[in-house]
């Protein structure tokens, strides 16, 4: 039986809202990332899923991570993760309002198709992924990942949403980091890439051959070293350090989206069926990597 697919509407609606939120839902304002953490609970909550918070304290505040299971008697899990804080004072929309949406996406598909799988699925909306803290222990990702190895938890892997609503048809959308990659990928920024290192390619060729399997979106894969600046650009990260294998699903950010931590980061400039794409082929991949 074929599986439901996303819904492109339910994608923007979560754009709309979390662009929205004022103040901007940055480190400075708490009350905005409250805000943002409850629709985040509610809709996990709607689709049926239990919901736990995880909070720390970082500079003298409080922040939590959402975290919402499938299956969650199962023993091994695989985590699917994305983060919901901004950069500055800005909407980001791509970074990462797209992300969020496509968790929360993805959490509405498991929760309709109800997929048999011999692992659990733990869906996690991570705060504290932006500056001052991205590359320190208060990310939310590295508290998460840490408590996972600290109560030895099997982990099948970590796939994070990063940035996944800019795409563009014109010839030249398409940038790259300084090297011969330009040679190697197209120079339309129309594709899906998935992202990780040299140390898990394995890892990360399952999951592209996976995800690429009847993709309505053109699907690529990089893996980097880890010494690569692009190659650890989101929450990913933070599962490497406790060996973990772990990728990125990622529209190349500022190598394509010129509005990247910038103002003009907004909601209108996403396309929504895209995305719908994104999530589709990347819900296929998560519910068959075993």
């Amino acid at each position: 039986m074929p599986y439901t697919k996303a819904n492109k509407e339910r994608l923007l609606a979560d754009v709309t809202f979390l662009t929205a939120v004022r103040p901007y839902r940055n480190c400075k304002n708490p009350a905005s990332l409250e805000k943002t953490a409850g629709y985040i609970s509610d809709e996990f909550r709607k689709a049926g899923l239990p919901v736990e918070e995880q909070k720390w304290m970082a500079d003298g505040r409080e922040y939590k991570n959402i975290i919402a299971s499938y299956e969650p008697g199962r023993l091994r899990r695989l985590i699917t993760g994305a983060h919901y804080d901004v950069a500055g004072n800005q909407q980001g929309a791509d970074d990462n309002a797209s992300g969020i949406a496509g968790l929360l996406e993805t959490a509405r598909l498991l929760a309709e198709n109800r997929p048999v799988m011999d692992y659990g699925i733990d869906l996690v909306a991570y705060c504290l992924e932006e500056p001052p803290f991205f590359g320190t222990e208060s990310m939310g990702s590295f508290v998460h990942a840490e408590s996972l190895f600290k109560k030895m938890t099997p982990v099948i892997g970590m796939i994070c949403y990063e940035m996944i609503g800019y795409f563009s048809e014109k010839p030249g959308t398409q940038d790259f980091p300084p090297g011969d990659l330009k040679c190697r990928y197209p120079g339309t920024g129309n594709f899906i890439m998935v992202a990780g290192i040299e140390k898990y390619k394995s890892f990360n060729e399952r999951f592209h051959r996976l995800m690429s399997a009847d993709s309505e979106i053109d699907v690529r894969l990089i893996s980097l070293p880890e010494s690569d600046s692009f190659a650890g650009l989101s929450d990913h990260r933070n599962y490497w350090t406790f060996g973990y294998k772990a990728l990125m699903i990622n529209d190349t950010c500022q190598f394509r989206n010129k509005s990247y931590h910038r103002r003009s980061d907004t909601p209108e400039k996403l396309d929504y069926g895209k995305m719908a794409d994104v999530v589709n082929s990347t819900f296929n991949a998560i519910v068959r990597i075993m």
